[in-house]
């Protein structure tokens, strides 16, 4: 895809894509990332089907490697005041506007494309079928991780170093027996009766 877009004369095709749509904690962070022209895929692939480690060793060699690349970042109270959809799209357009240079193009994980001025397209299953995408997905998701080991060191009772934020059954019970802590989204279903039964704001 990415090399049929450079015969069209587009030369930084930019690949866009989110982590952290599903958590109850935490920001939702998004990559984009213009691979060379001469990119060898080292084994890159779909975030979520890599392990840690190697997200990890893949996000440095993309980092040095990649002509461009950026994140962008939205945090849980703007998340809870506009909604995940609309937050992960923000998200995505915060990381292809700090992108130097700039792209030309974009290829856009999942079904919807970018309120920007720049030629783009959304492209379902984006992060296993182009590269560029799959370089974003990973730099999204080894961002969002590091955010979160940090988060545990300040919130240690619900171990986001090990859930990362996402509903798993240890969360939900820490969720219950501390409540919400700043990280936490409002507009999220659990998190929301929780802070009901507590009589928060």
């Amino acid at each position: 895809m990415e090399e049929s877009l450079r015969r069209r004369g587009f030369h930084r095709v930019a690949g866009v894509d989110e982590a952290g749509r599903g958590p109850l904690a935490g920001p939702v962070v998004a990559g984009a990332c213009v691979l060379d022209a001469d990119w060898r895929d080292p084994g890159l692939n779909d975030s979520k089907r890599l392990a840690p480690k190697r997200r990890q060793e893949l996000a440095r060699i993309i980092q040095e490697q990649a002509e461009a690349w950026a994140v962008g970042m939205v945090e849980p109270d703007e998340i809870d005041r506009v909604n995940i959809h609309q937050a992960s799209l923000l998200a995505m357009r915060r990381a292809v506007d700090a992108l130097k240079p700039p792209a030309d193009y974009l290829l856009v994980d999942g079904r919807f494309t970018l309120d920007m001025a720049v030629e783009q397209q959304a492209v379902v299953g984006g992060d296993g079928r182009c590269l560029c995408v799959a370089a974003a997905s990973i730099l999204a998701k080894v961002h969002r991780d590091r955010l979160m080991i940090q988060a545990h060191q300040r919130y240690p009772q619900y171990n986001f170093a090990a859930n990362k934020g996402y509903p798993t059954a240890e969360h939900r019970a820490a969720l219950q027996r501390h409540g919400p802590c700043p990280l936490h989204r409002r507009s999220y279903g659990p998190v929301a009766q929780r802070c009901l039964e507590l009589g928060l704001d």
